[in-house]
C-alpha cells in the first residue's frame, strides 16, 4: 500500500501542486514567525548585553517614598566607591531627556526614546559605556557628543552646531565627537546626546548628583564580593545588583518583549493553516471520488478498508512532508521579508544573524504532515467505506440527503449558539472582551458547516443576473449547485479571511471616525502645543501670544488642591480666550461663569460632579496649593471627554498660589487655520524648538488612538493576506479538478455546439459566483462581529458609533470578482482546449 500511495503522489503531481502550495504557505508563515522572533530576540539580547559588558555591580539609591523613585547618589558616595581596591572602574551615570533637531530643523527620534546622559571618563580618559568612534570627549558646557546613528539621521559632522532642547529654550552646542551606543532603544530609532559630567548634572539632575553607579570588579574579585563591599560604603537601603543578575533580567525582558509579537504572528499563521486545511480536504475529496473505481479494484483483489485508508493517509503524509520541508525553507525568506517590512515602517531592529533553531525545523515538518493528514483523513475513510461493486459499476452517488440534513442541523445549532453568545458577551464590558472570542469562533465554524445549505439559495438568487451571458450563464450556476459540499468548502476559505478583515475594518474605521469627530466638535483651537518632556515653560505661551499669526491662545496650567473633601488637579485657563478654543457640551452653566465670584469660579466635568455630588451654583471650600483657604463657586458642568480637562479655573485665580509658572500645554488659534503655513509660523516663533509638539485636530485624533489603529489595521491586512492567497489557490485547485471531473460532460457540450470562448466564460462565471458567495458570507459575518466588538470598544471609546466602510466593502467585493476571474484562467483555458473525441471517451 505504501508503493500504491507513492505511485498516486507521482501520478498526480499537477493536481497536488496547489494543495502542496496551500500547506507550504501556511508552514512558511509559522516557520518565518519563529525564525523572525528568535532573530529579533537574539539581536536585542546581544545589543542590550553589549551595553553591560564590564558591569560587575549596578547600584541605585534608596527609594524615596515621596517621589516613588530611587534617590540620587552624591559625589562623596561615588568617591568612596572609587577608593575600593576591589573596583577596577567606577562610573557615575546621569540620564535624562533631550530632544534633538536635524540640520533642517526637523525633530529626530519621533516616537522613540530621546535620551541624554553624561560622559564619565576613567583614568585613561575613556568612558567604557560609550566608546568614541571619532573626535574627543566634551570639555565644557558648549560641547556635546552624539551617537553615530543620530548624527547620520541628522546629517551632522564634527564641528557642526547641534540644535537641542532639554527642558526649555533651544540650546546650540558644538559637536566634538561620535560614540557607539550599546543601548538597543537608541539603535531602534532613538537618539543619544552626551554632555560632560558637570553640564549633564546641571541640565538633567542636580549639581554633584548621579542617578546610578556601575562598578567593574578588579581581577581576582567576584561580583558578589564587590557587591558586599559596595553595601558597606553606600547608604542603607541602596539597591545593589550584580552584573549577572542585571544581564539575566535583560535576557528575560528581551524574550518577553518578543513574546507578544510571536503570539500575534502565530495566531494569523494558524488562520492561514486553517484555511489551507479546507484546500487539502477539498482536494483529497475529489481525488478519492475520481479514483473510486481504482479503489474498488484494489478492494476486490484483497485490500482491506484499513489498508485503503492507510494508503490515502500515507499519500497525504508524503505530500505534507514535502510541503513542510519546502515551507521551512520559504519561512527563512519570510523572516528576512518581515525584517525589511519592520524596517520600512521606520522601526529599526538591531543587526544580528538569522537564528534557525532545531525546534523550527521540527515544528515545520510536523505541522506540514499533521495538517495534511488530518484534512485528508475523512476523505480517506469515505473511500474505504465505498462498496467495491458499487464503485466498479460507477453507481456511487453523492451523500444522501439525510446526511446533509444532519450537517445542516448541526451548523444551524452552532450558528444560533454563536450569535446568542456574541450578543450576550458583547454586553459584558471588560469581561466580555476575553469571552467573546469563543462564541465568535463557534459562529464562524457554524457558518462553515452550514455553507452547503446556504450555497443553493444564494446561487439561485444570482441565477437571473447570469442569464444575460446566454448558455454559459445558464450552465455556470448549475455547475456550482451540483456539488454543494465542494462549493461550500471553496467559498469557506474566502469567507474566513474576509470575515476577519471586515470585522477589523468596521471597528477600526468606526473608532477612527468617532475620535476625529469628537476632536473636531470639542477643540476649536487650531493647534494644541505640548512638550515632549512633560510641561512647558511660561515663555512658550508668551512667545506664541506675541506672534502675528496667533489670534487667540490660552495656557493650560495645572495645580493640585483640595476641594471639598477630595484632592483635585485643577487646570487654570485664560477666561478671556478659552471660549474661542474649546467648546465643551455644557449640561449647565457656561464659560461666562468664569468671571463670576471675583474669578473664584470652578467649571467641572460630569464625572467629577457625580463623584462629589456637586451641582451648578454650589459653593465649595477649597485649599490652594500654597495652603490658602477660600470658597469656590461651581459655575458650570460639562460632559466628560478625554480632550478636555476635568476641571477649569481662571488662571489669575490659580497662579498666585503656584510656586512656578509652567504649563501643561497651550491652545492656539491662528489667522490662517491649522495648515502647514500656520505650523511653520508657530515653529519659527518658538525658534524651531525640537522639544515642542504641535497637534491639530487630526493629530489629536491620531494621538488618541486613531494612528495606532490605522497602523495596526495595515499590519493585520498584511498578515491576513496570506490566508486570502491560500483561499485563491483553493479556488484554482477546485476548478481545475472540477474540470477534470467533468471532462466527458464538457466534451459533450462542445460536441453539441458550445464554443471554446463560451466554455471559458462558463468556468469564469462559476469561479466568480463561488468567490462572490464566499465574499458576501464573510462580509456579512464580519460586519456582525465588528458590530459586537464595537459594543465592547464603546466602553473605552466615548461616543463610539458604528460606521460601515462601504467603500472598503465595495473594494472587497471587486477583489472577490478579480479573484474569481484570475483563479479561472488556467482551468478555463484547459477546459476550452479539451479534445472533443478524447473527452467523450473519458470515464
Amino acid at each position: 500500500m505504501f508503493r500504491t500511495a507513492l505511485r498516486n503522489v507521482l501520478a498526480h503531481k499537477a493536481r497536488l501542486l496547489m494543495t502542496m502550495l496551500a500547506v507550504l504557505l501556511g508552514v512558511a508563515f509559522v516557520a518565518g514567525t519563529l525564525v523572525f522572533t528568535d532573530t529579533v530576540g537574539n539581536a536585542y539580547q546581544r545589543q542590550f548585553l553589549g551595553d553591560l559588558q564590564g558591569v560587575s555591580v549596578l547600584a541605585t539609591g534608596p527609594l524615596d517614598k515621596n517621589a516613588f523613585e530611587p534617590r540620587p547618589f552624591g559625589k562623596d558616595e561615588v568617591r568612596r566607591l572609587q577608593q575600593l581596591r576591589a573596583a577596577r572602574a567606577v562610573t557615575g551615570s546621569v540620564s535624562g531627556f533631550a530632544a534633538v533637531a536635524a540640520k533642517d530643523g526637523a525633530p529626530l527620534g519621533e516616537g522613540h526614546a530621546t535620551q541624554a546622559g553624561n560622559y564619565f571618563p576613567q583614568h585613561d580618559g575613556k568612558d567604557v559605556r560609550h566608546p568614541l568612534t571619532a573626535g574627543r570627549p566634551p570639555a565644557g558646557p558648549g560641547e556635546v557628543l552624539l551617537d553615530v546613528r543620530t548624527a547620520e539621521r541628522g546629517h551632522y559632522r564634527l564641528g557642526d552646531t547641534v540644535r537641542l532642547a532639554v527642558d526649555g529654550p533651544v540650546l546650540h552646542k558644538r559637536l566634538v565627537g561620535l560614540v557607539r551606543s550599546g543601548d538597543g532603544a537608541v539603535d531602534t530609532g532613538g537618539t543619544l546626546v552626551l554632555f560632560d559630567d558637570t553640564t549633564a548634572q546641571k541640565l538633567l539632575l542636580a549639581p554633584g548628583q548621579y542617578d546610578a553607579v556601575t562598578l567593574e570588579a578588579a581581577p581576582g574579585t567576584s561580583e558578589n564580593q564587590l557587591a558586599a563591599l559596595a553595601r558597606q560604603v553606600l547608604p542603607k537601603g541602596s539597591q545593589i545588583t550584580t552584573g549577572t543578575q542585571v544581564r539575566e533580567q535583560q535576557r528575560a525582558d528581551a524574550v518577553k518583549g518578543t513574546r507578544g509579537l510571536r503570539q500575534v504572528l502565530l495566531a494569523f499563521a494558524a488562520i492561514a493553516v486553517f484555511v489551507g486545511a479546507f484546500v487539502i480536504g477539498n482536494t483529497f475529496t475529489m481525488l478519492v471520488a475520481q479514483r473510486a473505481q481504482e479503489t474498488a479494484l484494489t478492494r476486490a483483489v484483497g485490500a482491506t478498508r484499513r489498508q485503503v485508508t492507510c494508503s490515502v493517509v500515507t499519500e497525504a503524509s508524503l505530500l505534507g512532508l514535502c510541503a513542510g520541508g519546502a515551507g521551512f525553507l520559504l519561512g527563512i525568506g519570510v523572516a528576512v521579508g518581515l525584517r525589511h517590512l519592520v524596517a520600512s515602517t521606520g522601526s529599526t531592529i538591531p543587526d544580528g544573524p538569522l537564528i534557525v533553531a532545531p525546534r523550527t525545523v521540527l515544528v515545520s515538518l510536523l505541522l506540514g504532515v499533521a495538517v495534511t493528514v488530518l484534512a485528508a483523513y475523512l476523505p480517506a475513510r469515505r473511500a474505504a467505506l465505498v462498496a467495491p461493486v458499487a464503485a466498479m459499476a460507477a453507481l456511487h452517488a453523492p451523500p444522501a440527503a439525510r446526511s446533509l440534513r444532519r450537517r445542516n442541523a448541526a451548523g444551524a445549532a452552532l450558528v444560533l449558539v454563536g450569535v446568542l453568545g456574541v450578543l450576550y458577551t458583547s454586553a459584558g464590558g471588560d469581561q466580555g472582551r476575553t469571552t467573546v472570542l469563543l462564541p465568535a469562533a463557534l459562529l464562524l465554524v457554524g457558518l462553515i458547516v452550514l455553507t452547503p445549505a446556504l450555497s443553493g439559495p444564494a446561487i439561485t438568487l444570482a441565477t437571473p443576473c447570469l442569464r444575460r451571458f446566454g448558455i454559459p450563464g445558464t450552465l455556470a450556476p448549475r455547475n456550482a449547485r451540483r456539488n454543494p459540499r465542494r462549493t461550500a468548502a471553496t467559498a469557506s476559505a474566502l469567507m474566513i479571511g474576509l470575515s476577519l478583515v471586515t470585522g477589523l475594518t468596521v471597528v477600526a474605521v468606526s473608532a477612527t471616525d468617532t475620535l476625529h469627530q469628537r476632536a473636531t466638535d470639542i477643540v476649536k483651537a487650531d493647534f494644541w502645543v505640548r512638550s515632549k518632556s512633560g510641561d512647558l515653560a511660561a515663555s512658550v505661551n508668551a512667545a506664541l501670544s506675541a506672534s502675528r499669526a496667533v489670534t487667540a491662545s490660552s495656557p493650560l496650567r495645572t495645580g493640585d488642591m483640595r476641594i471639598g473633601t477630595t484632592d483635585q488637579t485643577v487646570t487654570g485657563v485664560d477666561p478671556r480666550t478659552i471660549g474661542r478654543l474649546l467648546t465643551p457640551r455644557f449640561t449647565s452653566g457656561s464659560f461666562a461663569a468664569l468671571g463670576d465670584n471675583g474669578g473664584r469660579t470652578l467649571l467641572i466635568d460630569t464625572d467629577t460632579a457625580a463623584m462629589n455630588r456637586w451641582s451648578t451654583g454650589q459653593r465649595v471650600p477649597a485649599v490652594f496649593p500654597d495652603g490658602t483657604r477660600n470658597t469656590l463657586l461651581i459655575g458650570g458642568i460639562y460632559r466628560s471627554d478625554e480632550f478636555l480637562p476635568t476641571t477649569m479655573i481662571p488662571l489669575p485665580a490659580l497662579q498666585p498660589h503656584l510656586k512656578e509658572s509652567r504649563d501643561d500645554s497651550v491652545l492656539v488659534r491662528t489667522a490662517s487655520g491649522d495648515g502647514d503655513g500656520a505650523r511653520r509660523a508657530l515653529r519659527q516663533a518658538l525658534d524651531h524648538n525640537p522639544l515642542i509638539v504641535m497637534r491639530n485636530t487630526d493629530d489629536l485624533a491620531a494621538a488618541a488612538g486613531g494612528e495606532a489603529i490605522a497602523m495596526l489595521l495595515d499590519v493585520l491586512y498584511g498578515l491576513l493576506a496570506m490566508a486570502v492567497v491560500i483561499a485563491v489557490l483553493g479556488v484554482v485547485n477546485t476548478l481545475s479538478m472540477s474540470v477534470f471531473e467533468r471532462t466527458r460532460e464538457i466534451g459533450m457540450l462542445r460536441a453539441v455546439g458550445l464554443e471554446p470562448h463560451q466554455t471559458r466564460q462558463m468556468i469564469r462565471l462559476e469561479s466568480v459566483l463561488i468567490s462572490l458567495f464566499g465574499a458576501l458570507l464573510g462580509i456579512g459575518a464580519g460586519a456582525f462581529l465588528g458590530w459586537a466588538a464595537g459594543r465592547l470598544a464603546a466602553e473605552s471609546i466615548q461616543g463610539y458609533e458604528m460606521t460601515l466602510p462601504w467603500g472598503r466593502i465595495a473594494v472587497a467585493l471587486a477583489g472577490a470578482v478579480c479573484v474569481g476571474i484570475l483563479a479561472a484562467i488556467w482551468p478555463a483555458h484547459r477546459a476550452a482546449r479539451l479534445n472533443i473525441l478524447a473527452a467523450l471517451k473519458a470515464n
